[in-house]
């Protein structure tokens, strides 16, 4: 088969565009006073680089046949210096893989690295036997052949690594991607849809490097609490790049592509922007915004109106518990196509309360090694969800096929420690049904995969669980928290 070109929009131009140290401005934005890294020459003088599109090897369309290669690369985000990286089809991040409900979906994925591997398919509904999580190694040398039917609605989803105790190391070198699922109704949406034109993927992840130019990735007590924060912004991989929009609505599809990090996202001139998908699909009808919280492996689509507002501007992240950047310079450049929002997106299909089997509750809270909650300093803490920490060999949860179920999950690590957690379920979208017992907010009443869920707060979720029996996993997205063990997995049983 053939095997898709090694990508080539990430090479040593980049180098120009590295960030220097972060310098205090003083600038409020978007709620706090942070920092706006400034550039070295050349900053903000490279387009932003759009993934390509994973060619389908099945050119009648009938079906999405793929070939990616896990392998490492080199990339130059500083002058002379080259990075070791990792990447799928090439140096640093992925294709776009582009598929539609209803369609057989099959991928070989050779694994060149010196190291196992896996490959997640974050937010897809699938059987569990190509889930991609920690229980679907890919050997260094071997290739995976995952084969299953697309059965869920048009979302945006993403795949990255999910390897045991590797999965934060490995997604920092770079292996991440996108992946589009359409449908008929999408299709209908008079909404953006020409990729890399006014249907932009921005896949936002913030990084740290050492003097010598490699990933500052480490496993130390401080960086398993809090997560390896970096001080540097990529976005598609590239720092401080330039965006041409034409002058209509633009598509936006934002991931917190980030190891750890929560942002929220907005633009400099605080614009208004209209959220149209989270994690799972369209939400009933836009959302007016300023600015959005998206924690790790978060998603959201959002339409921009470069007609009412035509001027230039910049893309701002704000790291909850970083700095603040400007992240990507958008300039617009002649007509758009498209000029109208749409009043109505997708009917959701609210699941009632009434209709759930039970309630689970689940407990993520910070503890000491000698079993009390405080004290002992970092160094005698442990990340654990119910009192336990992952065990590959032990099933936590049985769920039966065809049930619906609301988990009630509560972050109890203390609020001086200000550590947020976010859950993650493997194989099913869920709706939130209540923060702190408050309905939440229009943004987060669609479907979703991944929910942040701040110290002493208590969300409750409801999902149906469908179609395939297996074990899959649950866990807290932020991957340092999930590499030590703050993981777990149910069995749905028929």
């Amino acid at each position: 088969m053939k095997i898709m070109k090694r990508r080539t929009f990430l090479k040593g131009g980049l180098a120009a565009l590295a960030l220097a140290g972060a310098g205090s401005t003083g600038l409020s934005l978007l709620g706090r006073t942070g920092y706006i890294g400034t550039a070295q020459a050349g900053g903000f003088s490279a387009p932003l680089p759009v993934p390509p599109l994973l060619d389908n090897l099945d050119k009648s369309g009938q079906s999405a046949r793929f070939a990616m290669t896990v392998q490492p690369g080199t990339v130059e985000f500083f002058p002379g210096k080259p990075t070791e990286t990792l990447g799928y089809n090439g140096n640093f991040l992925g294709p776009t893989i582009r598929v539609r409900n209803g369609r057989r979906f099959t991928i070989n994925v050779d694994n060149t690295l010196d190291q196992v591997t896996t490959l997640h398919w974050h937010g897809m509904h699938l059987p569990a036997r190509w889930d991609g999580g920690p229980r679907q190694p890919i050997p260094a040398g071997t290739r995976w052949t995952p084969d299953f039917t697309i059965k869920q609605q048009a979302a945006t989803l993403w795949y990255h690594p999910h390897a045991m105790g590797l999965t934060g190391e490995q997604v920092y070198h770079g292996l991440a991607g996108l992946v589009y699922i359409e449908d008929e109704y999408s299709d209908r949406l008079e909404i953006p849809k020409t990729y890399g034109v006014d249907d932009i993927p921005l896949v936002i992840q913030d990084r740290r490097f050492l003097d010598n130019g490699q990933f500052a990735y480490t496993r130390n007590m401080h960086d398993v609490m809090n997560g390896v924060i970096g001080n540097y912004m990529l976005v598609n991989g590239v720092m401080q790049p330039v965006l041409e929009v034409p002058g209509g609505m633009v598509r936006l599809r934002l991931l917190n592509g980030s190891n750890s990090s929560i942002y929220r996202i907005g633009f400099a001139d605080q614009r208004v922007f209209d959220v149209i998908a989270s994690d799972g699909g369209f939400l009933e009808a836009p959302v007016p915004m300023n600015s959005i919280v998206l924690s790790a492996g978060e998603r959201a689509e959002i339409l921009v109106d470069f007609a009412a507002h035509g001027q230039d501007t910049s893309l701002i992240v704000n790291q909850m518990k970083g700095s603040t950047f400007e992240a990507l310079r958008i300039s617009v450049k002649g007509p758009g196509t498209i000029t109208t929002m749409p009043k109505e997106l997708r009917k959701l299909d609210r699941i009632p309360e009434s209709e759930a089997s039970g309630i689970r509750e689940f407990i993520m809270e910070t503890m000491s090694m000698g079993g009390g909650r405080m004290g002992m300093g970092m160094m005698g803490k442990r990340l654990t969800i119910n009192g336990k920490k992952m065990d590959i060999n032990r099933i936590d949860e049985q769920v039966k096929l065809g049930s619906t179920e609301i988990w009630e999950i509560t972050n109890r690590s203390a609020m001086m420690m200000n550590m947020p957690h976010s859950m993650h379920l493997h194989d099913v979208q869920f709706q939130v049904l209540s923060r702190n017992g408050a309905t939440p907010p229009p943004h987060e009443q669609g479907r979703k995969d991944t929910v942040l869920i701040m110290p002493g707060e208590t969300v409750r979720i409801i999902s149906r669980f469908l179609d395939y029996t297996g074990v899959y996993m649950y866990h807290c997205h932020l991957l340092e928290h999930e590499d030590d063990g703050m993981m777990g997995q149910f069995e749905v049983i028929s």
